[in-house]
């Protein structure tokens, strides 16, 4: 069983695995003499530098462990970089690292080296949201009597300049056990923040929250208004203003502008305002991307089981009469996610990554055969496979 806050806050259990690496490699149990601290091990954002194949890629312990999908940089308006992280995981929490040093200009190797450190040294937030309609929020994603989900909101400091101010505890706790420094500061639970990304054209950022079946059930932390509803199956996205344009600041305003699901069988969505009945469904948001028009792009992780629907990619107006219009662009296989998209429209091309096509079949009866779609009982070609394969796909005009 977890023997310390640490375990429990991160999940670590005395039960096997799912995958059983624990069987073939004793770090991977860390109840084996010498591998105590092998659990402190994961959790990080590494950094590669791909124009240089023989670097070393780099831990940057200073932006938290936790379960990160990923780490979103931009360069806010006095120079220094802003790296947005999610937490993907029910309850927990949005963050952001502000370097403590500028970009240096141009692509010399002497500015290239500058700033391959920047994300050593800085300051790490968590959010605290909140809401200007608290009494109306009761659980069912009604909409407050003002017409948004809205609010202010404020970066909490973990660690500033790479010293802790969280109390009771060091730097090198706040950066290992992340998780219980947030919890001490009062950071707002969120329904698992997976992509965060600031929009290139607006500086605006967007929080997909995929979802979280458990809010408000028994002891667990009840709807708010940056997650109006109980029991979340759908998810939603949050549109996040920092305040002053400035990335680096402390201060934002924020709305929810999707309150995902069906909306012909689901009354508690909700589309930037844009009319219910003219968007497509879309589920459980997993990454984000944007055109060069700078809209927003959403890949889904999650439809079949909600909205009854395979995953897909959508296209999303931000501005204007388009606000909130949700178009369905592609579906993916059965059984797989929607992941990693990169909207190239000025060329006509779009990539998705396709996860994990048919991951609920089995290798006697296969529920798919993507990419390569090659019949049962028939030999592959070179380079095929009869059987499913995770792939990249680009799609482009015609």
């Amino acid at each position: 069983r977890p023997t310390s806050d640490g375990d429990r806050r991160y999940g670590i259990t005395n039960r096997p695995t799912a995958r059983g690496w624990e069987i073939d490699e004793p770090r991977f149990d860390t109840r084996n003499a010498g591998y105590e601290n092998e659990k402190h091990r994961f959790g990080y954002i590494v950094e590669v530098d791909p124009f240089d194949p023989t670097s070393t890629p780099k831990k940057h312990s200073a932006l938290g462990r936790f379960k990160h999908e990923g780490a979103n940089v931009t360069v806010a308006s006095d120079g220094r970089v802003v790296a947005y992280m999610g937490d993907d995981e029910r309850f927990d929490y949005l963050y952001k690292f502000v370097s403590k040093n500028k970009v240096q200009p141009g692509t010399s190797a002497a500015a290239r080296k500058a700033n391959m450190t920047l994300l050593s040294e800085g300051s790490l937030y968590v959010a605290r949201f909140q809401g200007n309609s608290v009494a109306e929020i009761n659980g069912t994603g009604t909409l407050p009597s003002d017409g948004a989900f809205d609010g202010v909101g404020e970066w909490l400091p973990l660690l500033i300049d790479n010293r802790s101010v969280v109390a009771g505890m060091t730097a090198a706790e706040v950066a290992v056990f992340t998780r219980l420094a947030a919890d001490r500061m009062g950071a707002t639970k969120m329904d698992r923040c997976e992509d965060v990304e600031p929009n290139p054209a607006t500086g605006k950022v967007y929080v997909a929250c995929t979802n979280n079946t458990n809010r408000g059930v028994g002891s667990n932390a009840p709807a708010d208004e940056a997650n109006p509803r109980t029991q979340n199956r759908d998810g939603h996205i949050v549109e996040l203003s920092e305040a002053g344009g400035n990335a680096s600041g402390t201060r934002f305003t924020w709305n929810l502008l999707l309150v995902c699901g069906d909306p012909a069988r689901n009354p508690t969505t909700y589309f930037g305002g844009y009319p219910k009945d003219k968007v497509s469904p879309i589920s459980c948001p997993d990454n984000v991307a944007f055109d060069s028009q700078g809209n927003l792009w959403i890949s889904t992780d999650g439809q079949p089981s909600t909205v009854g629907f395979n995953d897909g990619l959508f296209k999303v107006g931000l501005e204007g009469a388009e606000r909130g219009r949700v178009q369905q662009f592609l579906a993916v296989p059965r059984d797989a996610e929607t992941c990693g998209p990169v909207i190239h429209d000025q060329d006509g091309s779009v990539f998705v990554a396709v996860q994990h096509p048919g991951e609920d079949g089995s290798w006697a009866a296969q529920t798919s055969y993507f990419p390569d779609y090659v019949p049962a009982g028939t030999r592959p070609g070179r380079g095929e496979a009869a059987l499913p394969r995770p792939s990249v796909v680009q799609v482009y005009r015609a």
